[in-house]
This record gives C-alpha cells, structure tokens and sequence, in this order.
C-alpha cells in the first residue's frame, strides 16, 4: 500500500509550515510510522538549515535531472528522513517542479507518509504539490494577511483539484479570537499550536523543548491526523487539537478546572 502524501500549504512565508512539517513528522516517527519531509519551497529553501543538516544533494538537483531520489535521502533527527532543498538561483532556476510528480510517487512507495512543505504564494512551483497531495494542511498565523493568503491557498488547491484536510493556526494566545478566524474558512479547523517564547528554536521541538506546549500540540496534531493517513477518517471528524492548560497565565492553578476553551475568545469551538 502507497504511502500517504500531505502538503503543508499556506499562502504566507514565516507561518510555521517548515516547524509544522517537522515536528509532524517527528511525532510519526515516535509512533511508529516512517516519515520522510521533501522541501518543495524551491525560491527559499530552509529545511535543511532548520535541522543543522550537512548534506551533499538536494531536491534542486534531483528536479534538474542531475541527480536520483535516493541520493538526496537524508537521515535528521528522530529518525525522520528529509530530502532538503538549496537557497541559490542558479539551483532555483534549474529545478523543474513538474517533476515534483514522479519524485513524490518514488517516496510513497517507501515511507508510511510524505510531507511536502511549500513556499508561498500562488506560483507554478506551489501549485503543484497541492495537486499531487492525497491532502493538504493548511497553516496560518492569527494575522489578518496571512489568514486571507491561507484562504486564497484553500481556494487554490479547490481549482487544481487538491483536497483540503483542514486548517491549523499557529502562535496563537489566550487573546486570538479563534472562532472569528474559523469563520472565515470553508475547511476545518483542526486546532491550535500554542506560542511558547520559551521553547527552544532548535528544531524539531519534539526533541528540544519536548514538555514545551507546542510540541504537545504538535503530538497531538499527529496522532490526530493519523485517522485521515491511516484510516480513511473524514477531517470533519477528528478531535480538534487544544488544551485550555496552554493559555493559562502563570499565576492562575494549572490544576483548576478551567473553562477558556468554551468562553471568551475561544467562543466555544473546541468545546
């Protein structure tokens, strides 16, 4: 059985789609499963830097025709395999991202899942892997620019054919006005990723801030996702990703019964 295929898509640069698809992939390889991360963002990529990679062949080569699949295999943290990407022109303008294809099948054949992280915007090179995704993961800021961006991505995909798993909002606080936010999408929420100042930068999160509240988001993400990976399971069906103990301030009891995830700014969309 082929291995399923997710693009993590938004229609903003610096939402989180990278730190999403790592710390993805790191909490499926913690379950079990083998997960390999393609970096498909061709203008900027960053996938390799973010883990402190040193690699050899990059998916820039492998789309120019210079060079296999396997050889840009690359071992990173957790046990997860990328292929990363490079950051020229030169390496930029010589990768065909029809070619995207037929590098993707050659993966799904191997790895239990792969994610393919995109860049932004509405360009030739980010529409492709909406529409060779067995479904799409769109993330997106609170901010009104990168939510609207995110909505054109969602509409994007539609065209092309892609299917939509849902939405996910990153740095969100105990003042983002959540439901406002799911509103404004004609797809699932499926959670929230908590802002944590404290976490470490060094990705994956998983790894290096593993009690930090974004890398429980990030677990629980995964092992929701896995019913649509896995089992079939429709997105509108799966158990949302919140925990009311993220936006809790210090000095409140963390051990209270607290109610934020049905009033307030939350509105009751995880209630």
């Amino acid at each position: 059985m082929a291995g399923y295929v997710c693009t993590i898509a938004g229609g903003k640069g610096g939402v989180g789609k990278t730190t999403t698809a790592i710390n993805i992939a790191a909490a499926l390889e913690e379950n079990g499963y083998d997960t390999v991360v393609v970096d498909a963002d061709l203008g900027m990529a960053n996938l390799g830097n973010m883990l402190g990679l040193d690699y050899e062949t990059s998916i820039h080569e492998v789309l120019a025709g210079e060079e296999t699949v396997s050889a840009a295999l690359n071992d990173a943290q957790m046990g997860m395999t990328v292929i990363p990407g490079e950051q020229s022109l030169e390496a930029f303008a010589e990768a065909d991202p029809a070619k995207l294809r037929k590098v993707i099948n050659t993966l799904k054949n191997t790895f239990d899942v792969v994610l393919v992280d995109t860049g932004a915007g509405l360009s030739h090179e980010t529409t492709v892997p909406l529409g060779l995704a067995d479904g799409v993961l769109l993330v997106t800021t609170p901010d009104d620019v990168a939510v609207n961006d995110t909505i054109k991505t969602a509409d994007l995909a539609e065209r092309v054919d892609g299917t939509v798993i849902g939405a996910l909002i990153t740095r969100v606080t105990r003042d983002t006005y959540v439901q406002e936010i799911a509103d404004k999408f004609d797809v699932p929420l499926l959670g929230v990723i908590p802002v944590d100042i404290d976490a470490t930068e060094e990705e994956p999160l998983l790894q290096n801030a593993a009690e930090s509240d974004p890398a429980d988001a990030y677990r629980q993400l995964a092992a929701s996702l896995e019913g649509v990976f896995f089992e079939g399971a429709d997105s509108t069906d799966l158990e949302r990703v919140f925990d009311s103990q993220w936006f809790l301030d210090e000095e409140e009891d963390k051990d209270e019964d607290e109610d934020e995830d049905s009033d307030g700014v939350f509105g009751g969309i995880f209630g």
